[in-house]
C-alpha cells in the first residue's frame, strides 16, 4: 500500500506520493488543481465542502466558513456550525478528509498512512494537534514533519551531488514563517538550526491590501461603512489575494471598489505594495538574520543554496532583499509543492524502515544489514524496486529542538521570597535551548524546595512563546506537569535533580528525582487540548459528514 505526504497549509493544501520510478507526484484536487484551499464551508448539518467551491461559498455564507484555522492549532478554540462544536483539530480534519477523498479517486486505494507537515517552529501543542486532527480524519498518521525538512527531502531528489551542502530555506507560506539551514551529506539530511513566527504569512499582506483599498473607499465615502458588512469584506479579502498574485507579474493593477452602489477606481502598484508590507517583510529578515548567526555560532560560514519555499515567495521583492542585506542568492524551488512531494518521500522512508526494522547497510558499524528476503518483501508491499528499498533504508533525518523548554521556578533573590515565598516572582528556567540536536538529553539539573518539610515539588514544565527564549512566565506558555511527591522532610534548600529528554520524534520526557531517599517521578508531557474521549468524539461527528470538494 502507498504512502503520502501532506503539506496541510494556512491557506492551501496539497497531498503527493512517490510513483513506481521512485518521483514524488502531487495528486489533484477535486477540480483538478494541485493545491486545495484551506477553506471549510458548513454547508448543513449533513454536508461539508472544502476547497475552491468553500473559498467562493465564503462570499455568500461568511458565517458558516472558516478559513486561516492552522492559525488555531493548539488553542482551545472552539467552533458551533449547525449546533455542532468543532475545534481546529476536527475543522483540519475535514481538510485532510477532502485530500484523502479526492487522491483515493485518482489512485483507486485508501489512503491511509501519512506524514504531515508544520511548520519548523511549531510547538508540542500545535504538533500534536496535527497529529490529533490526522486521527480524527481517520488516517494513520505516521510522523508530523517540519515543513523546511520536507523541502530539503524534495530537493534533495533533484540530483544534487559533490559532497555535503549546507541549504538555507526561507519558507513563506500563507500564514506561516520559518527560516531552516540543513546540512545535507550522503544520506543524511541534518538540521542545523531554525526560527520563525508562525502567525506570519500571506494572509498578513492580504490584510495591508485590504486595509489599502477600504481607506480608498471610505476617503471618498466617509459617511459609509463597508467594513461592517461581513459579505462586502469576504469579497475584498478575496480580490486582496488576486491582487497580490498578479503584482508579482505586473507592475500595477487597477480595482474598483463597490459598496452600497458607490464604485471607487483605486490604482495599486507594486511599489505601494512593497511599501504597505515592509514591516512584515522586515520582520522575516530579522528572523533571516538570527537564523544566519545561530548557523554561524554552529560553524556554517556559507550556504550552497538558498531555497524559497512557500506561496509568498513569488512576491519579487523577497529575493531581492535578501540579495541586497545579506548577499544570498535566492531562488524559487516549487514553492508550492515541494512541502508536499518531500512528505511523501518521507513517508515512503518511514514504512521502508518500519518494514525493515530499523535495519541499515551502515558499512564497518557492526549493524546487520537488511536480509534479501526482508529487502523484496518490504518493496513487494510497498511496490517499489528492492535497490529502491535499499537506498531508502540508509536515509536519516535529523531535527533539532524548536523552541527552549524550562521549569517554572521561584525567585529567591526577591524580597517577598522570605517571608512568602509563594507570593515571590516566578520564572522559567529553560533547561533545553532552540537548536539543540535531537535526541537531546540535558544531564541532572539541581534546583532546591523553597521552605522547611516541603514534602512534594511540583515540576511545571514550559515552552518558550516568542521570538526568542525569555525567562518571564508571559513569554512562555505551561505545557504539562508532574508531581514529586512524599519527600523526606528537610530544610528548606534541599537539593533535587531534573533531567529533561527530547527523543527524536519531539516527545518530551521528565525526570525528577530526590537523591538522598530516592524518591523520583517520571512523566511524559501530556499535551493538552483534546483527550481520547474527545477525539473519539471529534471523529464521530467527523465522520458523519459528507465532505464535498
Amino acid at each position: 500500500m502507498a504512502t503520502y505526504g501532506i503539506d496541510l497549509g494556512t491557506t492551501y493544501s496539497c497531498i503527493a506520493y512517490v510513483d513506481e520510478t521512485g518521483r514524488p507526484v502531487v495528486l489533484k484536487s477535486a477540480v483538478g488543481e494541485d493545491t486545495t484551499p484551506s477553506v471549510v464551508y458548513f454547508e448543513s448539518p449533513e454536508n461539508v465542502v472544502v476547497g475552491r467551491q468553500a473559498k467562493d461559498s465564503a462570499l455568500l455564507a461568511p458565517h458558516l466558513v472558516v478559513e486561516l484555522i492552522k492559525r488555531q492549532m493548539g488553542q482551545d478554540v472552539h467552533y458551533a456550525f449547525h449546533g455542532q462544536d468543532h475545534t481546529p483539530e476536527s475543522i483540519s480534519a475535514l481538510i485532510l478528509r477532502e485530500l484523502a477523498r479526492a487522491a483515493q479517486e485518482q489512485t483507486g486505494e485508501q489512503i491511509r498512512d501519512v506524514v504531515i507537515t508544520v511548520p519548523a517552529y511549531f510547538g508540542v501543542l500545535e504538533r500534536e494537534a496535527t497529529r490529533k486532527a490526522g486521527q480524527i480524519a481517520g488516517l494513520n498518521v505516521l510522523d508530523v514533519l517540519a515543513e523546511p525538512v520536507a523541502a530539503a527531502l524534495n530537493y534533495e531528489t533533484l540530483g544534487h551531488d559533490g559532497g555535503a551542502r549546507h541549504i538555507f530555506i526561507y519558507d513563506l507560506g500563507g500564514g506561516t514563517f520559518d527560516t531552516t539551514v540543513i546540512r545535507i551529506e550522503g544520506d543524511d539530511v541534518l538540521v542545523v538550526c531554525t526560527d520563525g513566527n508562525h502567525h506570519l504569512g500571506g494572509a498578513d499582506w492580504d490584510s495591508a491590501i485590504i486595509s489599502f483599498l477600504l481607506d480608498g473607499f471610505t476617503e471618498q465615502h466617509p459617511q459609509l461603512d463597508p467594513a461592517s458588512d461581513e459579505q462586502f469584506m469576504q469579497d475584498l479579502a478575496t480580490s486582496a489575494e488576486q491582487l497580490k498574485k498578479q503584482l508579482s507579474a505586473t507592475q500595477t493593477r487597477r480595482y474598483n471598489v463597490r459598496f452600497d452602489g458607490r464604485v471607487v477606481p483605486l490604482e495599486v502598484t507594486r511599489e505601494q505594495l512593497e511599501e504597505l508590507t515592509s514591516e512584515l517583510l522586515e520582520r522575516t529578515m530579522e528572523i533571516t538574520e538570527r537564523t544566519i548567526a545561530t548557523a554561524r555560532e554552529k560553524g556554517v560560514e556559507h550556504f550552497d543554496d538558498v531555497l524559497l519555499v512557500g506561496g509568498m515567495t513569488i512576491t519579487p521583492a523577497i529575493a531581492r532583499v535578501l540579495k541586497e542585506r545579506f548577499g544570498l542568492e535566492a531562488r524559487l524551488q516549487d514553492p508550492h509543492l515541494a512541502v508536499a512531494k518531500g512528505a511523501a518521500l518521507f513517508a515512503l522512508m518511514q514504512k521502508v524502515q518500519e518494514g525493515m526494522g530499523g535495519a541499515t547497510d551502515g558499512p564497518g558499524d557492526g549493524t546487520a544489514g537488511p536480509t534479501d528476503s526482508t529487502t523484496q518483501e518490504v518493496a513487494d508491499q510497498l511496490g517499489i524496486s528492492e535497490e529502491q528499498v535499499r537506498s531508502i533504508a540508509r536515509k536519516r533525518v535529523a531535527t533539532v529542538v524548536p523552541r527552549a523548554f524550562g521549569l517554572k521556578v521561584v525567585d529567591s533573590k526577591d524580597p517577598v521570597f522570605a517571608t512568602d515565598p509563594h507570593r515571590a516572582r516566578h520564572y522559567i528556567v529553560h533547561l533545553l535551548t532552540a537548536n539543540t540536536p535531537l535526541p537531546a538529553d540535558t544531564g541532572p539539573e539541581t534546583f532546591r524546595t523553597v521552605k522547611d518539610d516541603q514534602r512534594e515539588v511540583s515540576l511545571e514544565v514550559w515552552e518558550q512563546a516568542g521570538s526568542v527564549a525569555s525567562e518571564e512566565l508571559e513569554h512562555n506558555t505551561h505545557i504539562g506537569e508532574g508531581v514529586l511527591s512524599e519527600l523526606p522532610p528537610r530544610p528548606a534548600g534541599a537539593p533535587f535533580q531534573v533531567v529533561f529528554h527530547m527523543t527524536e520524534t519531539g516527545l518530551l520526557k521528565v525526570h525528577g528525582q530526590e537523591a538522598d531517599s530516592g524518591r523520583e517521578v517520571r512523566f511524559d508531557i501530556q499535551i493538552g487540548g483534546l483527550d481520547e474521549a474527545e477525539v473519539q468524539r471529534a471523529t464521530s461527528a467527523v465522520a458523519r459528514y459528507e465532505v464535498n470538494g
